[in-house]
């Protein structure tokens, strides 16, 4: 376990050191920040100035070499916009992100395996079919489109839920957090429900599909000859079986919410990164766009490591050292 570990950090930093040089050099090439952040009407002196105060007045080589010396170090650059710490800037928002993200996955695993697992378990219901449609929505209507209507719906029709904002948030431990008050809930309920619906459809099909393969199994079928009852042979034998899928569907999922919940976040002008990251596109603040890409990358080989050792744990047969050995 410890040389598996090992091995996956060693190759987080070569990914890294890899994203962070295509990601700088088409950064570089795309446009001059100058030209946004100075006043259309300053001259040629004032912007050689804020050029040389930001540091795009040399070289892109010696640029991304005090850009990785400073990445070692912990230090990601300043901000153009904020004159702060890219990193700093970042995790303020994360917190808001990460909330949506785990409101999204909660209501996708609670109502998508129970409802995966009903579809597979009763196929020629009517509800079933029901919950097969509905999915088939979930993964045909854009994110979008269907935030808007969840807005006009509950926001501006029943005026049930607000429809932008974050709400009231408590300091926990350094962090704000909004989903710990009934209020801050309500403001999450819409953005999180948008993020999750993609999700939910995802993890009933798979459900589903993994409890029809595992009904026609020979273990299942010996468990029903030895007469155990019907919700010991499902939660038991079936579940556990289907869980490795699901669990890889899981991680991978929860990372791409976090990564691509940008458009959730413009639509319902929720102050997390994905907004950051769109606002910082618009202005080309280099710092901030190359430091919310190696979190996200860290993020996802960060959920892939646990997900490899959550295996090991569901199926004692995986043995992480042989199986990437």
């Amino acid at each position: 376990m410890s040389v598996f570990v090992l091995r996956r950090l060693a190759q987080t930093l070569l990914v890294l050191f890899v994203t962070s040089a295509l990601v700088f050099g088409g950064l570089y090439l795309v446009g001059d920040p100058v030209e946004i952040l100075v006043n259309p009407q300053a001259d040629q002196e004032e912007r050689a100035r804020t050029a040389a105060a930001l540091g795009l007045d040399r070289p892109v080589l010696e640029q991304y070499g005090m850009f990785l010396k400073g990445m070692f170090s912990g230090d990601l650059g300043k901000s153009f916009v904020f004159g702060r710490p890219a990193l700093e800037v970042i995790l303020e928002r994360m917190p808001a992100t990460l909330e949506l993200a785990f409101l999204a996955m909660l209501m996708s695993v609670g109502l998508g395996i129970p409802l995966g697992l009903y579809a597979g378990l009763f196929p020629d219901r009517k509800t079933s079919k029901a919950i097969m449609a509905g999915s088939i929505l979930g993964f045909s209507l854009p994110t979008f489109w269907v935030g808007l209507l969840l807005i006009m719906l509950f926001a501006v029709q029943l005026g049930w839920l607000p429809s932008t904002g974050r709400g009231p948030t408590e300091n926990v431990f350094g962090l704000s957090i909004s989903i710990l008050s009934l209020e801050g809930l309500r403001y999450a309920f819409l953005p999180s429900l948008n993020l999750a619906l993609f999700k939910l459809s995802l993890i009933i099909r798979l459900t589903r599909a993994g409890t029809r393969e595992a009904l026609l199994q020979d273990y299942v079928k010996f468990a029903r000859a030895k007469g155990l009852s019907n919700a010991r042979v499902v939660g038991v034998h079936v579940l556990k079986n289907i869980m490795i899928p699901i669990v890889t569907v899981i991680g991978l999922e929860f990372g791409s919410v976090i990564a691509f919940a940008i458009v959730t976040e413009s639509i319902f002008a929720w102050p997390g990164m994905g907004k950051l990251i769109i606002d910082s596109i618009n202005v080309l603040d280099r710092p901030v766009i190359v430091a919310y890409l190696l979190i996200i990358v860290s993020l996802f080989i960060l959920i892939n490591l646990t997900v490899d050792i959550v295996y090991s744990l569901l199926d004692p047969r995986v043995r992480i050292g042989e199986a990437k050995g």
